[in-house]
């Protein structure tokens, strides 16, 4: 009797015979940089600028999930747990408490995600320097004359 696997979509359940090395689509590793785009979507509720752009993410840790469900198996992703480091341009608890949301809320909808703890530092402090060219602009802060420029 040959080994068969059935594969969803086949005509009327036919077995046929296992993919070939070249059909198998390999699964992806969670990057840092991939987080960080969806961090892009994340905006501080008193500036109204991305928190990658702002400086406020201090650091990202990717780790994977072995107690996921689906871990281990062969064609299930490989779920990440994400820790974030962010620090605040001001320190309120409303403004905690928007952040930490909004980045949690955003980062479920990322299939690979599993879980996500955001910790707040209290150090280093936030500063304008902390801004990148890109928030310096969305904020209106490159090539007007009567503004300080950031450097």
């Amino acid at each position: 009797m040959e080994d068969f696997t059935y594969f969803k979509g086949g005509e009327g359940g036919t077995p046929r015979q296992p993919a070939e090395q070249d059909d198998i689509i390999e699964s992806v590793m969670l990057t840092e940089s991939e987080i960080r785009n969806a961090l892009r979507d994340c905006y501080d509720p008193g500036l109204h600028c991305n928190i990658v752009d702002l400086g406020l993410v201090r650091s990202i840790l990717l780790t994977p999930d072995l107690e996921a469900p689906g871990s281990g198996i062969r064609g299930v992703p490989q779920k990440h747990r994400v820790a974030i480091d962010i620090i605040l341009t001001h320190s309120t608890d409303d403004a905690e408490g928007q952040l930490t949301a909004q980045i949690v809320n955003r980062l479920a909808g990322i299939e690979a995600v599993s879980h996500t703890a955001v910790t707040v530092l209290s150090a280093p402090a936030w500063g304008p320097q902390n801004i990148t060219p890109a928030g310096r602009k969305a904020l209106g802060l490159d090539g007007n004359p009567s503004l300080v420029q950031i450097r």
